[in-house]
């Protein structure tokens, strides 16, 4: 499957040396969750960000950032739910099944990695991180 507005995905650091142990098929798959997510929900015309860096404490942290209208605060805790949707009508007319963010959840469960979800500082965007071990 391709990724409609792959055009917009930009590659914006990669940590030499950096590696990250797990199925291939599995984090290809998470991997292209969060991009397809970020290119539904962040925005017609705006740039989606991914970011491989090494933290202070050795662990790899892969980032997907969009810069799309934002989500309210009150919907972030509950994205990783089966079939949440913040806008029904807008995710099915996008082709959203409220399952990405769930399988996502569910890989990095069986990485043992930590998902974190967080508004952009502006209230626009999202940034979908996993901090893996």
């Amino acid at each position: 499957a391709s990724l409609r507005g792959k055009e917009r995905v930009h590659l914006d650091s990669v940590a030499e040396g950096a590696i990250v142990a797990g199925d291939p098929t599995q984090l290809e798959q998470l991997l292209r969750n969060l991009i397809d997510n970020a290119l539904k929900y962040g925005g017609e015309d705006s740039p989606v960000e991914i970011s491989l860096v090494v933290t202070a404490n050795d662990r790899a942290e892969l980032s997907v950032t969009d810069h799309g209208p934002g989500i309210a605060p009150e919907h972030i805790p509950h994205l990783t739910r089966r079939f949440y949707r913040t806008d029904p009508g807008r995710s099915r007319a996008s082709g959203g099944t409220g399952l990405g963010l769930a399988i996502v959840a569910e890989y990095t469960r069986i990485l043992g990695a930590r998902l974190s979800l967080d508004a952009g500082e502006d209230g626009r965007g999202l940034k979908v991180s996993l901090t893996i071990a």
